[in-house]
């Protein structure tokens, strides 16, 4: 006889001897709300274990590899303090860069992270905002997926929490992580491919194109490429699936058609003018140059582990990716196996062929314009046939691996589902065979913190306010070394001061010969100066200067209406690059942790 069937909320908490439950136990219920509140907070927790050792001190930790790109951010970062506090143009600023500028439409400025960062930053600093930033980015876009995936696409928040974790501390994330807050911050993405998938059916396309819109413009405030890899990677799944069923075309390419078309004037509209910043305005350029067009992944890359994992090795990696804050693939063979193995099980489902096929597709246009095995060359890929395309000529190959990611975690959550949806003996095996896979597939990739060495502190000279005595409006405070690709401190100098000071040079894309229109390069004009000290700092050796040399160091500094050089006591090979600028400007004075030189009467228009 069948047990009588007691409705949820009416059933009585029991322990197994039969006595009641304590009154603790018949009031707490495992409530779905419980279930994602768990769930977040596990991502959160896996977010912070990643960022564990840059909160030991955000300000004198970097990442151990390369520390040019923190410290663009937390420019970047502090522009938006700029921007809310004294309302300066948020889409180009000539703070670094003197007297050229740089266009920040053309570059990650990430005002849409920036501006609501700004009381932390102005409480905490840059330094702070960026891991904070970063933290939230990687818990975030795994939070993100999971609430897309439990809602609309399976039924059990475990198969959702799967693909959610995959899709946000996947090899790729971890590798953008120490370095790319606007990369790995995709919390919008899932919203901007639900609300794609809607429109497809929608009885109310004007709205849900408006709704589309504002996630886009949001976007497109984060990150300009991810955002142009979601809408390629929603055109491939879709026409994937109206291959398969083209009668599905009739009903949906009108709600699409209306959907899209509101998108594309609602966002048309918000983004025209720092769009045309972007590409008509100052320091505009049009596409990368060749080195960065040529980064694409080695075939191999999609079979090892990635470095910031448990399973694995940086020397093992070397030349299997471009660098290593892109490594993009890199899902280990267990994985790729268990990738193809669920394509192979679920095959009868349009969904997955779909899937395989959108992420197939990305994985092959990531190897980039030469095809490669273990670094040996073997021939041309299709992304040669599409990088001078416009939009396609500013974009990094390599990073469409982020899309077959996504694919898999989308995978891994539907195969989750699957074996958990059937019944008796054949859902046991399955649910025995779909565990042990996931444990051999992901064990190798689970995130382990980001590595970080410790970065010389901003000098007192700066955070004491010292420099104010030297430097006054639409001047500029010199670092030693002039700031560059390789030596970003003096943006950091800058950024801890909010802005309040220029400087010249800085790591930043700007036109190649400083005019709107050429090609995009690192940096701005090249600089007589700046790639003389650049040279001392890095050898050691003191020059001796000519008199032409000296001349155009001179009027260098003039153009950029220099009012100080500034040179910390502590910097590496600092007595070669104090002998070599008082050959320049004469001799130095020390103040505080800094050698400085006073050069205000350089320029005749200084006061």
């Amino acid at each position: 006889m069948a047990p009588d069937v007691v409705p949820e909320g009416r059933r009585t908490a029991t322990r197994r001897d039969g006595a009641a439950a304590p009154a603790w136990a018949r009031r707490w219920r495992w409530t779905p709300r419980r279930k994602d509140l768990t769930v977040y907070g596990i991502f959160l927790f896996a977010a912070l274990w990643v960022t564990s050792q840059i909160w030991v001190d955000p300000a004198g930790r970097v990442a151990s590899l390369y520390s040019s790109d923190p410290a663009q951010v937390q420019f970047f970062l502090a522009h938006s303090v700029r921007v809310v506090l004294h309302g300066e143009f948020p889409f180009y600023t000539d703070q670094f860069n003197y007297p050229d500028g740089v266009n920040l439409m053309a570059n990650t400025a990430v005002l849409a992270l920036g501006i609501p960062m700004v009381p932390v930053t102005l409480l905490f600093g840059p330094a702070v905002s960026f891991v904070v930033l970063v933290t939230l980015g990687l818990a975030g876009t795994a939070a993100g997926w999971y609430h897309v995936l439990s809602r609309h696409l399976v039924g059990r928040r475990l198969a959702a929490a799967v693909g959610g974790w995959f899709c946000g501390f996947s090899p790729a994330m971890l590798s953008h992580a120490n370095w790319h807050p606007n990369i790995i911050s995709q919390f919008l993405l899932p919203f901007i491919v639900w609300r794609v998938m809607v429109l497809t059916r929608s009885t109310r396309p004007v709205r849900d194109g408006v709704l589309l819109a504002l996630l886009v413009t949001t976007q497109a405030f984060i990150n300009e490429e991810i955002l142009l890899f979601t809408a390629l990677a929603c055109g491939v799944f879709l026409t994937a699936v109206l291959v398969q069923r083209p009668a599905r075309w009739s009903a949906a390419w009108r709600p699409l058609a209306k959907g899209l078309s509101a998108c594309a004037l609602l966002a048309g509209a918000l983004l025209a003018y720092p769009l045309w910043v972007q590409f008509a305005g100052p320091m505009a350029y049009h596409g990368l140059s060749a080195t960065v067009r040529d980064y694409g992944n080695d075939i191999a890359a999609f079979f090892a582990p990635g470095s910031p994992t448990f399973g694995g090795n940086e020397r093992a990696n070397v030349n299997l990716a471009p660098n290593y804050s892109e490594e993009n693939a890199f899902f280990g063979w267990s994985l790729a196996l268990t990738a193809v193995g669920i394509v192979i099980w679920l095959r009868r489902d349009v969904l997955v062929r779909a899937l395989a096929a959108t992420g197939a597709f990305f994985a092959v246009l990531s190897l980039g314009e030469r095809i490669s095995w273990w670094d040996r060359d073997l021939f041309t890929g299709p992304w040669e046939l599409l990088v001078r395309l416009p939009l396609l000529d500013a974009v990094v190959p390599t990073r469409f691996a982020l899309i077959t990611s996504v694919v898999i975690g989308v995978l891994l959550a539907l195969a989750v589902q699957r074996a958990w949806t059937l019944r008796g003996a054949e859902w046991r095996h399955a649910r025995t065979v779909t565990v042990a896979a996931l444990v051999i597939a992901l064990l190798p990739i689970v995130p382990m913190p980001l590595k970080v060495t410790s970065r010389p502190p901003v000098p007192d000279f700066i955070t004491a306010d010292r420099w104010r005595e030297y430097v006054g409006p639409d001047q500029t405070l010199v670092p030693i070394p002039v700031p560059s690709m390789g030596n970003t401190y003096g943006m950091r100098w800058a950024a801890a001061t909010n802005l309040d000071f220029k400087i010249p040079g800085g790591y930043f894309l700007a036109p190649r010969n400083g005019t709107t229109g050429d090609p995009g390069r690192f940096g701005g004009r090249p600089s007589g100066i700046g790639e003389l000290l650049d040279e001392v700092a890095t050898t050691g050796r003191t020059p001796k200067l000519n008199d032409r040399q000296r001349r155009r160091c001179l009027d260098e500094l003039r153009h950029w209406r220099s009012a100080v050089l500034v040179l910390p006591v502590r910097q590496h090979h600092a007595e070669p690059l104090r002998r070599t600028v008082e050959q320049l400007v004469g001799p130095g004075r020390r103040e505080l942790d800094v050698w400085v030189w006073d050069v205000r009467s350089l320029d005749a228009r200084s006061a």
